[in-house]
C-alpha cells in the first residue's frame, strides 16, 4: 500500500491536526446540538458547513461542476433537525473518502481546489476539536482511527 500524500493527509487529518474520524468518534446529536454561550454556531452547524462546502469543492475538483454554486448557503438558515445533522455527517464522511480518492493523483485544477478545501476544512476541524473539548467529550488522540 502506498503512503498517503501530504494532500491526502491534509484533507483527512493525521499530519498537522487530528484525524477527522477521531474528532467525530462518539459524536451524538445531543452534543452536536448543544449551544455554547457566546458562540454563534453549534457543533452540528459546523459539521453541516463542512459537509456543504466539501460537496461543492468536490464537485468542482471532480469536474461535475465548473464553479462554486451561485447563492449556495454555507451555513444552516434554520436550526438543524437530528435527521438533517445525521445526513450532513454521513455526507461529510462520504466526501472525505471521495477527497482521498481524488487526491491520489489529482489534475492541476483538482489539486488547487483540494488544497483550498484542506486549508478551509482544517480551520473548521479546529472548531470541532474546541467545541468537543468545551463539552468534555473530545476523544483521546488515536480514537476512531
Amino acid at each position: 500500500m502506498t503512503e498517503p500524500t501530504l494532500l491526502q493527509l491534509s484533507l483527512l487529518g493525521g499530519a498537522s491536526f487530528r484525524a477527522a474520524d477521531g474528532l467525530l468518534a462518539g459524536l451524538t446529536w445531543a452534543e452536536a446540538n448543544a449551544p455554547h454561550a457566546g458562540l454563534p454556531h453549534t457543533l452540528a452547524d459546523v459539521i453541516w458547513h463542512l459537509s456543504v462546502t466539501q460537496r461543492a469543492s468536490l464537485n468542482i475538483a471532480s469536474g461535475r461542476a465548473d464553479g462554486w454554486p451561485e447563492g449556495l448557503n454555507v451555513w444552516p438558515e434554520r436550526p438543524l433537525t437530528e435527521a438533517g445533522f445525521l445526513e450532513a455527517l454521513a455526507e461529510l464522511r462520504a466526501g472525505l473518502a471521495e477527497a482521498q480518492a481524488l487526491a491520489r493523483d489529482p489534475s492541476s485544477r483538482a489539486r488547487d481546489v483540494l488544497t483550498d478545501l484542506a486549508v478551509h476544512s482544517a480551520y473548521h476541524w479546529g472548531q470541532v476539536a474546541l467545541l468537543r473539548r468545551l463539552s468534555g467529550t473530545l476523544p483521546p488522540a488515536g480514537a476512531g482511527a
